[in-house]
Parts: C-alpha cells; sequence; structure tokens
C-alpha cells in the first residue's frame, strides 16, 4: 500500500473523507495530536486500525464528532456531561459514558464495554473533514501502538508509511498532548488520563472533586487510551526527574538545561508548560532518533512540575520510562 499525502484544503478533505466512506484509513491532525481515522460503524475499518497500529484489541478508541448533539446521540449524557462539554467542547476533553440504545460505534471500538468515548474536536479544517464524513471517526494517535504519538505529518508517515491510505497534513497540533479523559459513567467524576485540560480547570467546571484513578493501570482492560503502563515511548531508555545527566545521555530539559549532555532539546527554556507540551512528541522523537545515531544510551529528563498541563506531561514521561512490554 502507498500511502498518500493529502493536503489540508477542501479537495484534500473530501479525498480525505471519500477513502473513509470506503472503509481506509486516513491519518488527520486535531489540536492535540496526529489521529489514524477510521468508520466508527464500520468493524472492518476499525479493525484495521489495530492492526496498522499493532495496538492491543483490549484498548478502546476515542469517536470524534462535529457537535456535542451528535455526540450524545450515541451516550447516553448526564446533566454533568452537558455542561462539560457546553464548556469545553470543541477542544481537548473525552467524555466516557454508557453507550445508548441503538448505538452505532462499533464494540470492536469500544473493545467490548459498556461505554464509549466521545469528543468534538477543535480546529474547523478537522470539523469540515468529520462533517464531510457524516459519521462519527475513531481516531487514536497515528503512530505505531505504545510508541512517541505524532504531532506533525512527517511523523505519522515515519511510523505508518506504507500501513494506511493517506495522511491529511494539518500542519503541527497545538496543544501538543492528547484529550483529558473523564469517566462519567459512575456517580462521580473520574480523571482516567490527563490531557489538554487541565485538571484544575476540569474541577472549577464540575464544581467538586475530580477523582484521580488508582496508581496501578490495569493493563489487563483499560477503560480508555492512554491508560496502559508502558506508553509514548521512544526506542531509547527514559530517565526521569534528572538533576545530573551524563556524556552518554541525551537531555530533555525544562527551564535551564543541565551541563554535561552533548545533545539537548529544551522543552521550554522559560518554563512555560504550555510551550512544553506542545514541543514534547517533536522532542522525544528528535533525542531518540539523534540520540541512537550518536551512539547515546538513554535520554535523561529534567523535572517538570505536576500541575496544571504539567500533570499531562508527566503523566506521558512516566509511561515512557515504564518497563517495555
Amino acid at each position: 500500500m502507498q500511502t498518500r499525502l493529502l493536503p489540508d484544503t477542501p479537495h484534500g478533505r473530501e479525498e480525505a473523507a471519500a477513502i473513509l466512506r470506503a472503509g481506509g484509513l486516513v491519518a488527520f491532525g486535531t489540536e492535540t495530536v496526529y489521529g489514524l481515522g477510521a468508520d466508527a460503524r464500520n468493524d472492518h475499518a476499525v479493525a484495521a486500525i489495530y492492526a496498522a497500529k499493532g495496538r492491543p484489541g483490549i484498548n478502546p478508541l476515542i469517536s470524534h464528532f462535529t457537535t456535542a448533539d451528535a455526540a450524545f446521540a450515541q451516550v447516553t449524557p448526564t446533566p454533568l456531561a452537558r455542561g462539560l462539554a457546553s464548556r469545553f467542547w470543541p477542544g481537548p476533553l473525552t467524555l466516557v459514558l454508557p453507550r445508548a440504545p441503538g448505538c452505532a460505534i462499533s464494540p470492536i471500538a469500544t473493545a467490548g464495554l459498556s461505554t464509549a468515548a466521545v469528543r468534538v474536536p477543535a480546529g474547523g479544517n478537522t470539523r469540515a473533514l468529520l462533517a464531510a464524513c457524516g459519521f462519527p471517526v475513531v481516531a487514536p494517535s497515528a503512530n505505531p501502538s505504545g510508541r512517541v504519538s505524532p504531532s506533525d505529518a512527517l511523523h505519522v508517515l515515519a511510523g505508518l508509511d506504507g500501513r494506511i491510505d493517506a495522511v491529511l497534513d494539518c500542519g503541527p497540533c497545538h496543544v501538543g498532548v492528547e484529550s483529558t479523559i473523564v469517566d462519567l459513567s459512575g456517580p462521580a467524576p473520574v480523571l482516567l488520563r490527563p490531557g489538554g485540560v487541565t485538571l484544575e480547570a476540569l474541577e472549577a467546571a464540575c464544581g467538586m472533586p475530580v477523582a484521580m484513578p488508582r496508581a496501578s493501570s490495569n493493563d489487563s482492560r483499560p477503560l480508555a487510551p492512554g491508560q496502559l503502563s508502558s506508553h509514548y515511548a521512544p526506542g531509547l531508555a527514559v530517565r526521569l526527574d534528572a538533576d545530573t545527566v551524563g556524556a552518554d545521555e541525551a537531555l530533555l530539559a525544562f527551564g535551564p538545561p543541565l551541563p554535561g549532555s552533548p545533545l539537548v532539546w529544551n522543552l521550554s527554556a522559560r518554563g512555560d508548560l504550555r510551550e512544553a507540551a506542545a514541543r514534547l512528541f517533536a522532542g522525544l522523537r528528535f533525542l531518540d532518533m539523534e540520540g541512537h545515531r550518536r551512539g547515546l544510551v538513554r535520554i535523561a529528563v529534567q523535572p517538570v512540575p505536576a500541575h496544571g498541563l504539567g500533570r499531562a506531561i508527566r503523566d506521558r514521561l512516566v509511561r515512557a520510562a515504564s518497563p517495555r512490554p
């Protein structure tokens, strides 16, 4: 299969929609990261995503919609869900809710769970693509399973060229980490994955505390994407919260860089968490590729604060540093 690179124009989006309508796979940019899209109703197309990524079948997918009304037609919304949608959609928030009677989302996409994960992405061009399709589109990150997420079209091609039909080149993603996922299927909201909407903003909108998931992820039955213990991993090993760095290590810096590394990517020299989130996955990819070329043995990571977007950044880094399956 030859993977086509399509321009983000009305014609390019229509070509991408035609491929999706025919059951094919198209990667496209959102405000968070590039997603690998398929018709959420089509069992064969959804299964093809798992095959292309090498993704475990137990790991559910997020369905993307043009409007909150379209999303809530497939799940059973609560008043809190509608309130959060009004506050954060379109945007980087995913809600996990019970499947509605007659839900059209493939059970393969929900990994056989009684719930479904739904969101309305930001970006007029992304929603224009979804509108051209006229159906929900499942779209996990467009990369081989467990590896670093893509934040531009070339990252997608580096991992999936020849495995998917096309990439819609929407330019770089400005948020840079995946959506926040909140489980609203129980009596109280539970944060399943930190992301582009901060916990502080979420709790302010909920008017109540948002419960945190248990520290140990259940790799045998995740309720949402991004919960597997090893995820977002570069080829080089990752060492967290470094206060020194060796001559055989690449450095992922935050703020003033530590001395001693021959290879540095600074997430944000001024310590800006928004800038750091947008540069995270590109930095891991650069240090991994260039570090391998120079014979370095690992990536040392300077501490990142665990508040605001720092919580999402640290989540990705902890999973990147976890033992590989």
